[in-house]
């Protein structure tokens, strides 16, 4: 039989990295920006660019 103290670590260990997969899901939800924010300035597809 484990003793409470493996069970404890084991415990442990999953929580620790279940809570980093959350961190990084969190981060990862808006670190990419969309379409229009990223070209949205540039305007129409081949047409000149706005002047600044």
């Amino acid at each position: 039989m484990v003793s409470l103290t493996r069970i404890t670590k084991r415990k442990r260990n999953i929580r620790n990295r279940k809570a980093g997969k959350d961190r990084k899901r969190q981060m990862a939800r808006r670190s990419t920006l969309s379409y229009e924010e990223l070209f949205g300035k540039l305007g129409e597809p081949g047409k000149p660019a706005p002047k600044a």
